[in-house]
């Protein structure tokens, strides 16, 4: 079959991109950003197109014209610089719908979320509710999964933070520690939608993936622990204010385009609990989904994984240390300016040249400073702190090189500041 996956990158898209291929379908993918992607899956032919703009039927058809099927994995948790819930949950569907139905697509899958809700005060369980209802009023052969905690091989977002919390060194920090959580392996959401896909479910289903029972949030933290090879910890459960403090930092760094899974979306998801009724699926498929122990068991955890979660919570430590690093260089450069530009004279440079060296310098401290916060200037910012720092270098052994004892001090002085640098631009790549 011709399969179009939307958001056929993402923790559960490129699940099921996967699993399609193995089965021998022809999958097309559509994203925004389709750079790696391609890389990563080069079997697939891949889209670019951002599905806040596909609002209108036309718009969508020349990327249905000829699918057998469509999987709508695609979604966002809160409105941000990039992102825009009614138009994607919403808007976005609500077109495809239309504009599948007029170009004979057969099938359709979604994507939703448990608490789906179009009554719900929250703006993504009311916009994925939407677009729920949206395909349920089509004429296509469709089905609503509504996956509870995904849990794969790959880190992404608020599985990323719980194996971070789980290789929390002494304890283990948690907030609204007993809320009930039920998980699902990611390659079982594949295996559904593949379902879904082939017409082998029921018509007009709508099903929660999640195991048969659920358990506390301490208890997930605990097994992904146990899952990392660590000794046990004990839990400390957090007061509510630090979670609404950490979730105000990070709906506030959600404006500069991080999507944190600590953003009070994922907050106010996680007070309701991650639970749903696993008997309608457990009745059509006739298997349960297998539970946290066997999903964990099924992927065991080596050095990278023990690496990833021990490391990933020093991400905004890291940039946030490079952000006041460059903006105090500017803005102590910029305020000694009279003083910085004598030490270059007295080293033979002209007046003029030496005050327009130190403002050139302190003015690209403090835009590099202030880009690196920014998600999407951060990359351009880091090359060019590279850029920065070499080129003082240079600049301190051609012009002055006795302010550095010599040009192997300079070298050494400077290495710290370009490892700090090529660290943030590692784990920049982490989605």
């Amino acid at each position: 079959m011709k399969v179009l996956v939307l958001g056929g990158y993402g923790l559960i898209g490129e699940a099921v991109v996967g699993h399609l291929l193995g089965e021998g379908h022809h999958v097309t993918g559509l994203g925004r950003d389709i750079r790696d992607a391609g890389r990563r899956w080069p079997a697939v032919r891949w889209v670019a197109a951002d599905m806040s703009r596909l609002l209108a039927p036309e718009d969508w058809m020349p990327i249905v014209a000829g699918m057998d099927a469509v999987v709508n994995a695609a979604g966002a948790l809160q409105d941000g610089p990039r992102d825009r819930l009614d138009a994607i949950h919403r808007g976005s569907v609500v077109a495809l719908v239309a504009a599948c139905e007029q170009a004979g697509v057969r099938r359709l899958a979604q994507i939703s979320a448990i608490g789906a809700d179009p009554a719900s005060s929250d703006v993504f369980f009311r916009t994925k509710a939407q677009g729920d209802e949206a395909v349920a009023g089509s004429s296509l052969e469709w089905a609503i999964l509504r996956p509870g905690l995904v849990i794969a091989p790959a880190a992404y977002g608020g599985t990323a933070l719980l194996r971070a919390l789980a290789a929390f060194p002494g304890f283990i920090p948690a907030v609204m520690s007993r809320q009930p959580i039920q998980s699902v392996a990611v390659s079982d959401v594949a295996e559904a939608v593949s379902r879904a896909v082939s017409g082998s479910l029921p018509p007009s289903s709508v099903l929660n993936l999640v195991e048969t029972d659920a358990r506390s949030l301490a208890d997930v933290i605990c097994a992904f622990r146990a899952w990392l090879g660590l000794p046990q910890a004990r839990v400390v459960p957090m007061p509510a204010i630090v979670g609404r403090l950490a979730a105000a930092v990070a709906d506030g760094l959600g404006l500069l385009g991080w999507r944190s899974p600590l953003r009070s979306a994922a907050l106010a998801a996680l007070a309701r609990g991650v639970t749903g009724n696993a008997q309608p699926w457990n009745e059509v498929s006739g298997n349960p989904l297998q539970p946290l122990e066997a999903t964990l068991s099924a992927m065991p955890a080596r050095v990278q994984e023990r690496w990833f979660a021990r490391l990933w919570l020093l991400k905004p430590v890291v940039f946030a240390v490079l952000s006041m690093f460059w903006l105090a260089s500017g803005v102590i450069g910029l305020i000694r300016q009279d003083a910085a530009a004598g030490i270059l004279v007295s080293h033979g440079l002209p007046p003029t040249l030496a005050l327009g060296m130190v403002l050139a310098g302190g003015v690209a401290d403090i835009v590099v400073g202030a880009a690196v916060l920014v998600r999407s200037l951060a990359r351009h910012a880091l090359m060019g702190m590279i850029a920065i720092t070499l080129l003082y270098l240079a600049g301190a052994t051609v012009f002055a090189p006795d302010l550095w004892l010599d040009p192997l001090g300079a070298m050494v002085k400077a290495v710290p500041a370009l490892c700090l640098v090529l660290v943030a631009l590692a784990i920049l790549e982490e989605r």
